[in-house]
């Protein structure tokens, strides 16, 4: 098992972003809703795994199907779909990766996800806790990736009934 690793906060990882972003609107064209960056390198100053998360919103479900081909003939690493109505796709580089997913525009994980990450952008105390929750996990977790991704299940609800409370 590989160790997970959790870095400070880097300035480029909107740079990387919007590269990518830019990648995807070429390939998918008029069929993209929004291209959104989510995931913990999308809050300035959040320790992270350096991976950029992004979901990519289609105009529509009936759209998915020509999406996932066209990205599948891609260098991207075609994951399937996640439970969530959400097709993942990563593609790995030495320093850096990228974890995208497909998803309609009616997707509840989507819509959590973009809760969270602005809650977190609005609340840095909030942001401070998730990443010092991380870092000790990512040490406890042994290289356990799903002793890791658990251990933030409880925060992650926890932060996005909060953000609901806002809205």
């Amino acid at each position: 098992m590989r160790a997970i690793k959790v870095v400070d906060y880097d300035p480029c990882w909107p740079r990387l972003f919007a590269e990518v972003s830019i990648e995807i609107s070429a390939l998918l064209g008029e069929v993209v809703l929004t291209i959104d960056h989510i995931g913990s390198t999308s809050v300035p100053g959040l320790a992270a795994k350096p991976k950029i998360d992004l979901d990519v919103v289609m105009i529509s479900d009936e759209v998915l199907p020509m999406a996932i081909k066209i990205m599948r003939a891609t260098d991207f690493v075609f994951h399937g779909d996640r439970g969530e109505k959400r097709w993942g796709f990563t593609r790995d580089h030495d320093d850096h990766g990228f974890k995208l997913y497909l998803c309609g525009p009616d997707n509840r994980a989507h819509r959590e996800r973009i809760r969270f990450r602005d809650y977190l952008r609005d609340h840095p105390e909030r942001a401070r806790a998730y990443a010092e929750l991380k870092r000790r996990l990512a040490v406890e977790a042994g290289g356990d990736r799903d002793f890791y991704t658990g251990g933030k299940t409880e925060f992650v609800s926890e932060t996005v009934r909060l953000a609901a409370l806002r809205t």
